[in-house]
């Protein structure tokens, strides 16, 4: 990921160095950095998870370069690409809520109540396509469509502090404590999609010759997991909102 990471930022730095002689005057080009916050999440809050215990921010950053044709004094069409981390790390309280875990060396499956702490994390490329309106000289207002190419998977955590009711809810119960080796952990990141696709809107603002802010929300229309994953009931949507600096070359 570090090499990635050093392969895009010299990639703007070129683009950077030579925008002008390289797309003359028809298309102009914003370097943005950002950081993002949101989560992955069902829509609508399901009754089988009763509360949030806590939401810890992770290292959400966005590094992108968009490029923009006028097409009118007041239209645009934008071509954009983003190295972005999303994540989450959240701790609920759920009730009879359906998991698969591993306690020591069993496998269990069944309706869990308890707590679950789940973390997860994704380094992606993403491609914006947007139509741009300009409102003035100031403020552009964007939207679109994105699709993402996600490069490392993380989805894991455990569940502890309650019950697992096996095969459903007059199962067997199994009393999942707190420790290593009594709490239920689970790692689900290969059953998730390396395609993402999703909406995107947000305003750009100059505040000087050069540099700006952004402020964009993007919403997945596919879910984290692949369609034939069915351990988590409910499907998990990335939803995020993201703030950052712009300066245009």
């Amino acid at each position: 990921m570090k090499k990635v990471m050093i392969a895009f930022a010299a990639m703007l730095i070129s683009l950077s160095a030579n925008a002008q002689s390289i797309l003359g005057d028809s298309i102009s080009l914003t370097a943005r950095v950002g950081y993002s916050l949101g989560g992955t999440a069902p829509v609508g809050l399901p009754r089988t998870i009763r509360h949030m215990n806590s939401y810890t921010l992770m290292p959400n950053f966005q590094f992108g370069i968009d490029a923009e044709r006028r097409i009118s004094p007041l239209m645009g069409v934008m071509l954009g690409l983003r190295l972005e981390n999303k994540g989450m790390q959240v701790d609920a309280r759920v009730k009879n809520y359906h998991m698969a875990i591993e306690q020591g060396t069993q496998h269990l499956e069944g309706q869990f109540t308890g707590d679950v702490k789940t973390k997860v994390n994704e380094w992606m490329f993403t491609v914006p396509v947007m139509a741009a309106f300009h409102v003035g000289d100031d403020v552009r207002l964007k939207a679109g469509m994105y699709a993402s190419y996600v490069l490392s998977r993380q989805f894991e955590g455990y569940a502890y502090g309650g019950y697992l009711r096996v095969g459903g809810p007059t199962g067997a119960k199994i009393n999942i404590g707190e420790a290593s080796g009594q709490r239920g952990d689970y790692d689900f990141s290969n059953h998730m999609r390396r395609l993402q696709v999703g909406l995107t809107v947000g305003c750009d603002w100059t505040l000087c010759e050069k540099w700006g802010g952004y402020l964009d929300l993007n919403w997945g229309l596919n879910g984290i997991h692949h369609s034939n994953f069915k351990t988590i009931e409910q499907t998990l949507y990335p939803i995020f909102a993201t703030v950052g600096a712009t300066y245009n070359l």
